[in-house]
């Protein structure tokens, strides 16, 4: 979908080239600037067409405008109902249900969360590139933040805060922190392990709850690898309730019992702080600790 951005110069930013507002003061990256440099009305100084080596001045409209999106990537879109959290031009906040796949695969062409937001956006008379920022793996409820151009991706990359909740079969108390590499054995195969060869992995966590078998765990991750909430606490002999992958099945549950429960991050565009929280789903509540 196509965007258009308008910035007033301040002050304090008078006097500099267009290259370092955008870099600087509104955190553009170069790549970006130079898809906009090629197109004719890419960048745009109090109307006119502006070099990114030209200099503003306090007062100045520079106006930014991003070419429409062409949707790739994507077999189909899907008619489903999706829970929307938020919605403007840069940014859709989604609380995702477990079973829904975030993007197309071999075992899910048509039916993932990427074509369900295709058709969202069609119904609007809009397209936009699939953009997730920070995944959740399939069998994983809860928060996820989708950027609707190039600019909100790139701002958001890496700067979303979120809080997850987890049922995990063992017994916690207090707060700790698992600070483990995870590897990848077999790059055919998506499952991980804890092993030294891995990457940096480091999750904090606050039991809630106990009931002498299983523990609500609150989580925060200060790095994001694939699976790493679920193998770390398999790693310490307490997979997390229903995850076949790295423990085992429950009646009770379909998947993993995990869920991203709180989200808050700084808007790309607005700047404002944004917050969001999305309760448990029924069946991840089944499995909580009373």
């Amino acid at each position: 979908m196509s965007r258009k951005i308008k910035y007033t110069v301040s002050a304090g930013q008078d006097g500099i080239k267009i290259l370092t507002f955008l870099k600087k003061e509104k955190g553009y990256s170069q790549r970006l600037i130079t898809k906009l440099k090629k197109e004719d009305d890419g960048i745009l100084l109090n109307g006119e067409h502006a070099r990114s080596i030209d200099f503003v001045h306090t007062g100045d409209i520079l106006e930014i405008n991003f070419p429409e999106d062409r949707e790739e990537g994507i077999s189909v879109s899907l008619e489903m109902p999706l829970d929307i959290l938020y919605e403007d031009e840069d940014i859709i906040v989604i609380n995702k249900p477990a079973p829904l796949a975030v993007h197309e695969s071999h075992n899910h062409l048509g039916d993932a969360l990427s074509n369900a937001l295709s058709y969202h956006l069609k119904q609007e008379g809009k397209q936009s590139v699939f953009r997730a920022v920070g995944r959740l793996d399939k069998g994983t409820s809860g928060i996820m933040v989708c950027a609707l151009n190039r600019y909100a991706a790139s701002k958001l990359s890496g700067k979303i805060g979120k809080v997850y909740l987890a049922v995990a079969s063992g017994v916690f108390t207090g707060s700790g922190t698992v600070d483990s590499p995870i590897y990848r054995p077999d790059p055919i195969l998506t499952l991980r392990t804890v092993d030294p060869r891995g990457e940096k992995a480091v999750t904090h966590w606050t039991a809630l709850k106990n009931n002498g078998i299983c523990t609500l765990l609150e989580i925060r991750l200060e790095t994001g690898r694939t699976h790493q909430i679920r193998v770390h606490f398999a790693s310490l002999g307490a997979p997390l309730v229903g995850d076949t992958m790295y423990g085992k099945s429950d009646p009770r549950i379909s998947h993993q019992a995990l869920h991203c429960y709180k989200c808050s991050f700084i808007h790309p565009v607005t700047e404002k702080k944004m917050k969001f929280t999305a309760e448990p789903p029924e069946d991840f509540r089944a499995v909580m600790p009373k």
